[in-house]
């Protein structure tokens, strides 16, 4: 009986400790985080230099296009287009010159998904941009699209593009017709279905020995589990299906392929570099524009995937100097997101990171 309770005493003892080392780090954590910045929900048009200063005149203009479905197929999930990804993308167009019209499979006002932790000063000022809402409020059908009026088209991401960009007779023509005459076609995160299913009047695959990249199947499956249930396929299996050689990056790291005029993105986090690629597609030097401090956090994780701590430690160390500000929210997600994929041993060297970002900005704060 003695015994007994003496084993007790130790589990009990061991859930205390547990539960006071939990909330100890917790507190710890949350300390290594910096306050939100809630200036960037007022942000408008005329507050970013990049949209309101040195404007480039008129080169033409892009079609972006959304999906119209608001679920995934007959699940009971809800979905959208991305509305970082179109605003990013829309606003890199403008400031370097190109007027930006938005359709849709169904035209009018298609549904959208708004994820405020990713949500950053373009992100709001496009909310409040009277005419990118007008736009998004009341899209063009697609077969109502006259394919001439643009340069180059670019596939807004979402999970309900799985569901209507496909098959739509459309979509595959305009495609078809602009890959052909070498016009830029881009497409980022789940925007690539937009390429599956295309054939070339050769009859020929589209994605047929293409470089490409999209949403791959390991981010999918992070995220929902059950997703082979639920979408009509998984985006890099149909593409390699097709023939495409997928160039798959670091899970919800920056990564674009450019194979000719075609250029397509891994995830949302790809959308700047993608948008900037397309204009240099399109024959012109991309304007100016300062980093954003979710693409130096991602500089930092690329070194970290690419080169380990060290570089990743490195590379803090050199946008401290260059006084460059960086997001160590997005650090301490891939800290979390490695616990998802089970890769434990990188929690602490991310969190690590986490952690030598606020003390360098620490220092570089105190000269």
């Amino acid at each position: 009986m003695f015994k007994k309770y003496r084993v007790l005493k130790w589990i009990s003892l061991f859930i205390v400790f547990l539960i006071v080392g939990i909330v100890c780090f917790g507190f710890w954590f949350k300390s290594l985080l910096p306050p939100m910045d809630h200036s960037v929900e007022l942000a408008t048009v005329n507050d970013l230099p990049y949209l309101s200063e040195n404007i480039v005149s008129h080169r033409g203009k892009i079609l972006a296009v959304v999906t119209s479905m608001d679920m995934m197929g007959d699940s009971d999930k809800t979905t959208g287009y991305e509305l970082t990804e179109l605003a990013r993308a829309y606003y890199v167009f403008t400031a370097n010159g190109f007027e930006v019209d938005i359709a849709s499979p169904k035209g009018g006002k298609p549904p959208v998904v708004i994820d405020d932790e990713d949500m950053g000063a373009f992100d709001f000022a496009f909310l409040k941009d009277s005419i990118a809402q007008n736009k998004t409020s009341h899209t063009i059908a697609m077969e109502d699209v006259v394919a001439e009026d643009y340069e180059a088209v670019f596939f807004v991401g979402g999970k309900g593009a799985m569901f209507d960009f496909p098959d739509n007779k459309a979509i595959q023509s305009l495609v078809k017709n602009y890959y052909q005459s070498n016009k830029v076609v881009g497409a980022v995160c789940h925007g690539p279905s937009a390429l599956v299913n295309v054939k070339l009047d050769n009859g020929h695959h589209l994605l047929e020995n293409k470089n490409v990249s999209a949403f791959t199947n390991k981010e999918e499956l992070l995220l929902i589990s059950d997703a082979k249930s639920i979408f009509p396929f998984l985006l890099q299996d149909k593409m390699i299906e097709q023939g495409a050689r997928f160039n798959e990056g670091g899970m919800y790291l920056d990564k674009i392929s450019h194979d000719r005029n075609l250029i397509t993105g891994q995830n949302p986090w790809s959308t700047w570099s993608l948008a900037e690629r397309m204009v240099q597609q399109l024959g012109y030097t991309p304007k100016y524009r300062k980093i954003t401090a979710e693409e130096n956090a991602m500089k930092v994780l690329l070194a970290y995937e690419k080169h380990g701590k060290k570089q990743a430690r490195k590379m803090i160390e050199t946008l401290q100097k260059e006084k460059k500000s960086m997001d160590r929210i997005l650090l301490a997600k891939h800290g979390i997101i490695s616990v998802m994929k089970g890769q434990l041993g990188d929690f602490p060297n991310l969190i690590g990171l986490v952690s030598y970002a606020k003390k360098c900005e620490s220092q570089t704060e105190k000269i």
